[in-house]
């Protein structure tokens, strides 16, 4: 069987429905304004026409460069825009492996020499990077609204089907960064067959009578939105874009009374704020229980948030993911008892391997979270990722912890990073205290992470929500978590002050794509405070 591509199933779609909206964006009734006069229609036929556009382009431009086809360039967008698709899109359609930046990488140091690693040759660039961009070792192109005027005379190269599965298709980079820089993910013809598949599954209309009509859900210089695209695409969806991604709840019903969209995607942070005006207001109570799909991804839902929204009737469905491999596993959805449970997406090959052997988990106490399995990526896979990024033993090794609570279904438990070990190896639940923080001191805490792998308990880090001096917010936090910690073990509580760490709003590592809080990094960056706390270096 031939392998699938994003630009086949464009091609193919835009036959079969040529007419159809493809995306729904935008027009402001002036500029800087809130207010959305109209969304614009964009349709299938016309989003095809104006690949074709972008990809006479840069197939003339790149070649006036000296660049043949298969070559690397880069782009550095915001990807929240219909011309930032059109770039991609164009630019992979002209022959090129485009290796996607977002705005959420602003140095370009590091642009620069991620570039130099994928062996990249030009760097095509957002207009705001104008200045930035003045000393970079490659050739440079702004990336402008292209015209047919621009493309007289330039000829469109022939759509070249994939030959060989290994050849990469596109670029992607780690949302986290290691040792100072985010790391290079190269994504193949078979990885990219794989996405294709599953995206597929993972966007199939509830009711194909109609057309299902989503929303974007984050830049399309990532992974996530790429992945509900090429989906979308294949079933003759609609995407609109919103005036940004946290839209606000007032957008949201627009969306919906306006674009008639059925199908609500979001990263989890921004659907817990929809979830929670929905206390307060009706009207977009009922727009979210009417929704045939709200899919959410990134993190766990808040425990509140998801029990307020099962208990209103809302259809969430947990769409679980990682750049390397896409989506993975995707919930049962629905309004049974097992709704919650997670499942390998149709057509993936997956090992659930636990997490240390059996004469690791000897002790008088044994509980469920012993039985903690991690998510593997068999190399028989076909989204198993690129080589330079497996194990030894030659499979992807996701680190995402889960318990399978019948055959085949599994609730996540966190990243293997989630669960540090004490000085004496035990195990500590760090995402248990994080939620028991945030649900005690919710008006007191904007943000924390616990760190302290290796130490004799526990630390906690917050970033805190009001005005208040430090010792006075440690003595509060401490006073509200007491009762939780009294019932744990000892190695997994905290029961001082000194083991809370009060640092500046925004200050702690986090990653670029969803904005978590990188532990490992928050235990690196203040090892030295760590070590004179415990009076022990690790």
């Amino acid at each position: 069987m031939p392998l699938r591509t994003h630009l086949a199933a464009l091609d193919a779609t835009a036959s079969l429905y040529p007419s159809r909206p493809v995306f729904k964006v935008p027009r402001l009734a002036s500029p800087g304004s809130d207010e959305i006069e109209e969304w614009s229609s964009i349709s299938y036929s016309q989003f095809k026409s104006d690949v074709d556009l972008y990809a006479k382009y840069w197939a003339r431009t790149l070649a006036a460069d000296g660049l043949p086809p298969r070559t690397t360039v880069g782009l550095w967008l915001g990807g929240m825009s219909y011309i930032d698709v059109l770039h991609i899109y164009g630019l992979t359609r002209a022959g090129y492996i485009p290796q996607l930046f977002s705005l959420r990488l602003p140095n370009p140091d590091v642009v620069y020499e991620l570039l130099q690693r994928a062996h990249a040759k030009a760097l095509i660039y957002e207009t705001s990077f104008a200045n930035t961009v003045s000393d970079c070792p490659l050739p440079t192109h702004v990336a402008l609204e292209v015209r047919e005027e621009d493309v007289e005379g330039a000829v469109l190269p022939p759509r070249e089907d994939p030959v060989n599965g290994d050849d990469i298709v596109v670029i992607f980079h780690t949302s986290g960064s290691t040792s100072g820089s985010p790391k290079l993910v190269p994504c193949n013809y078979t990885w990219l067959d794989a996405m294709i598949s599953k995206a597929y599954h993972t966007t199939k209309p509830k009711n194909i009578g109609r057309q299902d009509i989503s929303v974007w859900m984050g830049s399309m210089c990532h992974i996530a939105q790429n992945f509900m695209l090429f989906g979308s695409i294949q079933h003759g969806s609609c995407t609109v874009q919103p005036t940004k991604i946290a839209f606000s709840s007032d957008e949201l019903i627009d969306m919906v009374t306006r674009c008639g969209l059925n199908r609500l995607n979001q990263f989890a942070t921004f659907l817990a704020t929809q979830l929670r005006n929905s206390h307060h207001n009706p009207k977009l109570l009922g727009v979210l229980q009417n929704l045939d799909e709200v899919v959410y991804s990134g993190l766990m839902l808040p425990p509140d948030d998801e029990r307020w929204a099962y208990d209103k009737g809302i259809l969430l469905r947990n769409l679980f993911g990682n750049t390397e491999c896409g989506a993975m596993l995707l919930s049962v959805g629905g309004r049974g008892a097992d709704t919650r449970l997670l499942q390998p997406i149709e057509g993936t090959d997956y090992g659930f391997f636990p997490l240390s052997s059996a004469s690791e988990n000897k002790s008088e106490h044994v509980d469920a979270n012993s039985q903690l399995l991690e998510l593997v990526i068999l190399s028989s896979s076909p989204d198993c990722p690129d080589r330079s990024l497996r194990n030894a033993d030659g499979h992807y090794h996701t680190g995402d912890l889960f318990l399978e609570l019948k055959p085949g279904h599994y609730i996540a438990r966190g990243r293997d990073d989630d669960w540090i070990k004490s000085e004496n190896s035990l195990r500590c639940d760090t995402k248990a205290i994080e939620d028991n923080v945030r649900a005690t001191c919710g008006d007191l805490v904007s943000d924390c992470i616990v760190v302290g792998n290796g130490r004799p308990s526990p630390a906690l880090f917050v970033e805190p929500k009001i005005d208040v001096s430090p010792e006075v917010l440690r003595r509060d936090i401490i006073r509200r978590i007491r009762h939780f910690h009294s019932r744990r073990y000892l190695h997994e509580r905290i029961t001082s002050a000194e083991f809370i760490f009060v640092v500046a709003k925004g200050t702690l590592p986090r990653t670029a794509t969803k904005g978590n809080i990188r532990r490992k990094a928050v235990e690196e960056t203040y090892r030295a405070e760590l070590d004179a706390v415990f009076g022990m270096s690790f």
